[in-house]
């Protein structure tokens, strides 16, 4: 099969036939062997019902079906799950994406020999406010992170090898940092190209503010997953080394200055700086500690992948 389309949707009930009509349109045109994926996210419209009519319309029409709203990114995982195309293509519901952008996405994967492209809304006709802005911080903080070199890294639609998808893991709100899972699996060779973006048509925007902040959240944990999930030694194991010994030195030099320069004075016990001392010790082996258990975790986990064959003979 040459591409699998993948669409997560949550009340698109109006928008649902006309966007399968254009991908099949476009699909029929370029005569490619395709399977268009609906992952209904908990819709509480018609949104199942009309899938349903749709696949009898077309057997190319796949459905999925959440018991409640699980998310995009657990939608998204679904999807890669049961895709079979050698490319697989994500969208939105919302006939914001153009499915014109097909041929040349799949074109660029299997000519190019691209593992990933992520689609660029260069010119937007979201609320400034509620959405441009908020995009544009967060693209910059994304890239400065990540390392990965995107303007646009909430655009749904994006071009996968199929290789890609079945080795990452797609969770929590981490759709946005597919690019970046990609890269910290091995898969190096990520593009991007400018798309059209357009008005919604129907219905209403699913973003609100707390995906904004929930997006600035996740940023953080993907970037120390990323650096330090692999070797926790080397976060906690260093921080509660230097703080052992900051406290451990400090410890040693009230000791010395008691014993010899101010044996009159009070006990040790009754300076704060004992005790500061002393809390950095406890912090510090605190920390050592969960490191290392950190790194046994990792060595006893059997199902963890160690590594991944390119090629073997």
């Amino acid at each position: 099969m040459n591409i699998s389309v993948i669409i997560p949707l949550l009340n698109e009930a109006e928008s649902l036939p006309e966007l399968h009509d254009w991908i099949a349109k476009v699909m029929q045109s370029n005569s490619y062997s395709y399977e268009i994926i609906f992952i209904d996210d908990g819709s509480t419209d018609d949104s199942w019902e009309i899938i349903k009519k749709l696949a009898k319309k077309n057997s190319t029409v796949k459905g999925i079906q959440f018991q409640t709203n699980f998310g995009k990114s657990q939608a998204l995982h679904a999807g890669f799950k049961q895709a079979k195309g050698d490319v697989i293509i994500t969208m939105d519901a919302d006939l914001q994406d153009s499915p014109d952008e097909i041929p040349e996405l799949y074109s660029l994967i299997i000519n190019e020999k691209y593992d990933l492209i992520s689609g660029w809304k260069k010119k937007r006709y979201d609320s400034k406010i509620r959405k441009n802005i908020p995009s544009k911080l967060f693209n910059a903080a994304a890239r400065k992170t990540s390392g990965v070199k995107l303007n646009d890294f909430n655009c749904g639609l994006k071009a996968y090898k199929k290789e890609v998808v079945k080795n990452i893991d797609v969770y929590g709100e981490m759709h946005r940092y597919i690019p970046v899972l990609a890269k910290n699996a091995g898969f190096n060779k990520i593009g991007e190209k400018i798309v059209q973006h357009q008005a919604r048509k129907y219905g209403t925007t699913k973003f609100g503010i707390e995906r904004f902040f929930n997006g600035f959240l996740d940023l953080i944990s993907i970037w120390f997953l990323s650096k330090f999930g692999k070797r926790p030694m080397h976060l906690f194991g260093l921080l509660g080394s230097f703080m052992f010994f900051i406290g451990f030195f400090s410890a040693i030099y009230l000791g010395i200055d008691k014993l010899f320069f101010h044996k009159t004075a009070r006990l040790i016990t009754e300076r704060p700086f004992f005790y500061i001392a002393l809390t950095a010790m406890i912090l510090g082996t605190q920390l050592f500690l969960a490191g290392f258990i950190g790194e046994i975790i990792l060595r006893n986990n059997s199902n963890r992948e160690r590594y991944k064959i390119k090629e073997i003979f």
